[in-house]
């Protein structure tokens, strides 16, 4: 038996996935969107905690790149649903083998799903004193980075959100490669890394960051702590993480993982027109 999947059946499954995605029953595509939410938001939270000391932003990237990405690997291994790896599932659809209609059903509901996912962690994180940490310091973090994610501005935060989602539906795609687990968390592994350390925007883990910032935000002694330190969270509202940051992150995700759909597809799976070789 081959060890690993060749690329023309990494397409193959994938298209086959899609007809398993697409109409599965709306309570367990609920759960599994959740649970997809819930991994990444914890390691969202898992990099904040191990980055908020660090003062070099070099080290700080490469710390939160190598812990990343283990929320993707549960994801893959668990078979939860997350929404930017689902964009894949436009393969299936460009081949015939799902609707578009059950395909659009599908994101809207893991996209909500992933919402409440990280909604619950984030809010876990800021009222249960995780944030605590060197007298709040974790919290002053958390709330900077929400900030500086939602100054973004619109095209930039867009075309993140392209190079983001390319990588992670490669990382899809590679871990779909292998037969067993640690292959699997492997070919999961580097694209991922690579998202985090280059600073790319995934809408997933921003339904964790941002969130937390502004949860963190409404406590009172993260807020003193912010206007002592003079950080400026003055972008860090409701209509700054849905609109300044969610709406053109989750575009560009969607983009970006169109466009290794359709390459994948092409390549592996369209159909020579009749009466071509």
């Amino acid at each position: 038996m081959e060890p690993s999947f060749n690329p023309s059946q990494i397409a193959e499954n994938c298209a086959r996935s899609s007809q398993v995605k697409t109409g599965r029953a709306l309570g367990p595509m609920i759960v599994l969107g959740l649970l997809a939410g819930i991994f990444i938001a914890f390691g969202c939270a898992a990099t904040n905690t191990a980055a908020y000391g660090i003062e070099n932003v070099w080290t700080a990237r490469t710390v939160t790149a190598l812990l990343f990405p283990f929320g993707l690997g549960m994801v893959v291994v668990l078979g939860a649903e997350l929404f930017t790896g689902n964009c894949l599932l436009l393969v299936g659809a460009l081949d015939g083998r799902c609707g578009w209609l059950p395909l659009l059903r599908n994101l809207c509901v893991v996209y909500l799903s992933n919402l409440a996912g990280s909604l619950l962690v984030a809010a876990g994180c800021a009222f249960s004193g995780q944030m605590n940490y060197s007298g709040g310091q974790l919290a002053l973090y958390t709330m900077r980075v929400a900030a500086s994610k939602c100054a973004l501005p619109f095209g930039n935060a867009f075309l993140l959100g392209i190079l983001c989602n390319v990588l992670v539906c490669f990382a899809v795609l590679l871990s779909s490669a292998a037969k067993d687990v640690p292959g699997k968390l492997m070919g999961a592994y580097l694209p991922i890394c690579f998202f985090v350390l280059c600073g790319f925007e995934h809408c997933v883990a921003n339904m964790y960051y941002i969130p937390a910032g502004l949860f963190a935000k409404d406590v009172p002694a993260y807020a003193a702590l912010a206007a002592e330190a003079g950080v400026d969270l003055s972008a860090l509202t409701v209509k700054g993480f849905l609109l300044g940051n969610l709406l053109p992150v989750t575009l560009g995700n969607i983009a970006g993982g169109a466009l290794v759909a359709l390459a994948t597809w092409y390549c592996h799976l369209r159909k020579p027109a009749s009466g071509k070789k």
